[in-house]
């Protein structure tokens, strides 16, 4: 078994996290500050390196009636970036409500609105792998 990716893709940042060797359970691991796209593609060609991802689950913002608004359509630009630039197979996975479900589960652990600020993208990023994993594993 390989180690899974996890990206939540956003404007200004992207939140990164990585399954466990057995694709049980995701871990947060760090938030790239978006930089321009050969700086975020270098950024993240180390990560994929360093844990040896052959897959990526890309979340991908719908909008509530399931249309696709602006910001999907950045992401599903962003996926073609990737799928140019690595041999990945890439899976989007519907991120609706990740980034409240993961503002929520901040706030019930006490975590300062400050703090909450630097790790929100990299718990979306694991919300949405974890809903992966436990659909598929």
């Amino acid at each position: 078994m390989e180690r899974i990716l996890g990206l939540d893709v956003g404007d200004k940042t992207i939140g990164i996290a990585v399954s466990d060797l057995l694709g049980l359970t995701a871990q947060g691991i760090t938030t790239i500050q978006r930089d321009g796209i050969e700086n975020d593609f270098k950024a993240l060609k180390d990560i994929i390196d360093e844990y040896g991802i052959k897959k990526v689950v890309i979340g991908f913002p719908k909008n509530m009636n399931n249309t696709i608004g602006p910001q999907g359509e950045k992401v599903l630009k962003f996926v073609e970036e990737i799928k140019k630039r690595f041999n990945l197979e890439v899976i989007l996975e519907d991120e609706r409500l990740t980034t409240v479900a993961a503002e929520r589960l901040l706030i019930n652990g006490d975590v300062s609105r400050k703090k909450r600020k630097k790790v929100i993208d990299k718990v979306a990023a694991t919300y949405i792998l974890q809903t992966y994993l436990d659909k598929n594993y």
